[in-house]
Parts: structure tokens; C-alpha cells; sequence
């Protein structure tokens, strides 16, 4: 776990992925179809849509995604430059749209359905498992499966030295951003009076494995004790059934479970089932955020870079932020309704903004992004600016 989730270096890259539902143009209640999806995605379309595809990445390189309910995602390979990973992904975001557009389909704009209930459109056998598993907790895991979309912003977790206090800063400013960029007020109608509805469905989709990670001093070991103490709900093998003949955590199958031993593929894939607001992956992938307006993903990025650009500005953050950290439910229930966290979104965005030197963006990117963002915390607060 420590090698390989908790990789650390120099801090160096930075990674966008963004995840969209998708609509019919004419009648964004219409269910989609999953022929007219890989229609419109060609030869770019993911063998779990299409199992015979060849799945050519965009000509940027992204590989194009579908999640079980249709929502499309693009995961922009990092780059070292902000400034040119947000010209990348501009790009691909432009490609894809096009690509839909003949289909009479579109991207949606929120982070959570507001038109459709939850439906599976991938028929392959984890996206099975995981639904006869999320089941016993109510409505909630397939919602989160079928109904939301995310922004993902991956960073490197840095120097050894500094690897717990940015571990830490980033589940602190957790509750603020989502908070700050909440962009899903309802899913099919329900949960409308939430700020993120698709964080409420995330908490309550399963909470052993969509809890946040554990802000202590060895991060590696308690998420290795938290990896190997959660249930085992996907197990791979030959035909469509990937349920557990039983129920078992992971430990409980190396401990000899199950008929076979586990393999490090099997715990990789253990992994990729852990839903926390922040997983370790050899860099800090950021899932606490909803997916924006057109074009809304700019600032939340730029920002999470700015305020990750030095030892100096994790400290001032971690100030920043300390006595929002943990307030995970009141930003998804009232965003910046809550003094809380509006006071500490307010010191967040100043300290970001002042730090937007530390980055590659130009003069006057980073003055329409600081705009764009104390735009934000006027709408999103009740009374503006004090």
C-alpha cells in the first residue's frame, strides 16, 4: 500500500477527469440508449459498451470511459504544466461534444440527473455485483452508479516530509470545495433541497467503503487496515455471476476464503471498489467534487493547483480550513448556507487566488479565473461579500 497507493517524490504532475451524464438534445428525459451511445462514440467507445471495440483514445490520447448509467468520462493523462493540461482538456471536452452532437446527444450540465431515475445501461458483471451489493442499503448505490458525474482533479502526494500534512490538507478542504462548486440540486427530483445530491448518494451508497480515508500520521498503514477490513464485493471469474459465494472481507480471503488465493490483480481490483471522496492511487485522486456547468471546471482545477503549489500555501490551507474539516454532510445538505464553511470558502478562494503566481497561467487567465471564482462564493453565499 505504502509503495504503491502512496507514491512520493518531488510533486510534479497534475491529472484531470471529468464524468457527464448525457442527454437527448430534444427530450433530456428520454432514457438513453445504449446502441445510440456507441453509435456516437465510434471507434472510441470502451469494450464494456462495446465488447469489440478498439477503443481509440482521442487524438489528444484520452481514453474515453462509460460509466453503468451511460455518463461518459474522459481522464486526461497528467501533464507538468497546468497551463497545458487545461488545454488539453478543453480539447478533448470539445471533441467529445462533437461526437454526440450528431446523435442529437449532449452533455449534461450538473453533477446528478435532475431528469431521469437511476437505470443500468452496462450489462457486464462487475457493474452487477456492485448492484446486488449496494442493494440491502436502500436506493442510493444505484443512483450513485447510474445518476452522477464528477470532477476529479489528481495530484501528487510530494515529498515524503510532506505527504501527511497534504493528505491532510486535501480531506480538510474537502467539505469546502464541495461546499463552493456543489452543482447537483436534486437527482430525478428527489433530494432537491441539497446542495450536492451526489455526495448525499455517495454517503449513502455503502459507508464501509464511501467513509473518507483515515487524516493521521501513516496514512498508508490505515488505509491498508481499511483495504483489508472492508468486504469483498466483486470477485472475477469465467460467466456473467462476479458475486462472492460468500461474505468476506479481503483479509478473510487471504486468510483462505475463498477457493483460490488472492493475487496483487485481485487486490488492485479490491481497490478500484473503494469509493472514498479522496483515494490514494500512486497520487491523490480529489472525488469531492460534482461535475460543473459548461465550462465550470476550470477554476475548481486551478485552484486545487494553486493551493497545492508549495509547503507554504498546504499550511496556510490546512489554517485555512481547520475549523470546516470534517463538516462533510453540511456542505453536501447546505453548501455555503452554512457560516461555517462560507467563511472558510471565503479564506480558501483569497488564499488561492494569491497564489495563482505559483502557477504557469497566464496574467490573464489567472485574473478571469480569481474573477470567476469570487464570482462563485457571492452566488453561492447568502449575502455576498461581507
Amino acid at each position: 500500500m505504502a509503495s504503491v497507493c502512496f507514491k512520493h517524490g518531488p510533486p510534479r504532475l497534475l491529472g484531470v477527469e471529468l464524468e457527464w451524464t448525457v442527454h437527448h438534445v430534444e427530450d433530456p428525459y428520454r432514457p438513453l440508449d445504449a446502441a445510440a451511445l456507441a453509435t456516437a462514440l465510434g471507434e472510441h467507445a470502451p469494450p464494456a459498451l462495446v465488447p469489440d471495440s478498439p477503443r481509440r483514445p482521442l487524438p489528444s490520447g484520452t481514453p474515453l470511459t462509460v460509466e453503468p448509467g451511460g455518463q461518459v468520462e474522459i481522464s486526461t493523462p497528467p501533464r507538468e504544466s497546468l497551463s497545458d493540461l487545461l488545454k488539453v482538456v478543453a480539447a478533448d471536452v470539445d471533441h467529445l461534444q462533437r461526437l454526440l452532437e450528431p446523435a442529437g446527444l449532449r452533455l449534461g450540465s450538473r453533477g446528478a440527473d435532475p431528469f431521469r431515475p437511476p437505470h443500468r445501461l452496462l450489462r457486464v458483471p462487475r457493474y452487477a455485483a456492485m448492484e446486488q451489493a449496494f442493494a440491502p442499503f436502500g436506493p442510493e448505490g444505484i443512483t450513485m452508479m447510474c445518476s452522477t458525474a464528477g470532477l476529479q482533479v489528481c495530484l501528487d502526494f510530494g515529498l515524503l516530509e510532506d505527504l501527511p500534512k497534504r493528505w491532510a490538507a486535501v480531506h480538510a478542504l474537502g467539505p469546502v470545495l464541495n461546499a463552493l462548486f456543489a452543482n447537483s440540486p436534486g437527482v430525478a427530483g428527489r433530494r432537491t433541497d441539497w446542495a450536492s445530491a451526489r455526495m448525499r448518494s455517495l454517503y449513502a451508497t455503502d459507508p464501509v467503503r464511501t467513509r473518507p480515508a483515515a487524516v493521521c500520521a501513516d496514512p498508508a498503514a490505515a488505509w491498508a487496515r481499511r483495504v483489508l477490513d472492508a468486504p469483498v464485493i466483486v470477485v472475477r471469474r469465467p460467466g456473467p455471476d462476479w458475486t462472492p459465494p460468500r461474505p468476506l472481507t479481503f483479509a478473510d480471503w487471504v486468510a483462505g476464503g475463498l477457493d483460490r488465493p488472492p493475487t496483487p490483480d485481485d487486490l488492485d481490483y479490491h481497490m478500484s471498489l473503494q469509493f472514498p471522496p479522496v483515494r490514494p492511487r500512486g497520487y491523490v485522486e480529489v472525488r469531492y467534487l460534482d461535475t460543473p456547468s459548461d465550462g465550470g471546471w476550470v477554476p475548481p482545477v486551478v485552484l486545487m493547483a494553486a493551493l497545492f503549489s508549495t509547503a507554504e500555501v498546504v499550511d496556510a490551507t490546512l489554517a485555512a480550513t481547520e475549523t470546516a474539516a470534517g463538516r462533510w454532510l453540511a456542505a453536501a445538505r447546505y453548501g455555503l448556507h452554512d457560516p461555517v464553511l462560507a467563511r472558510a470558502a471565503r479564506d480558501v478562494v483569497e488564499l488561492g487566488c494569491a497564489a495563482l503566481t505559483n502557477t504557469d497561467v497566464s496574467a490573464e487567465q489567472a485574473d478571469a479565473i480569481a474573477e470567476e471564482l469570487h464570482r462563485t462564493l457571492d452566488e453561492k453565499t447568502p449575502g455576498g461579500r461581507s
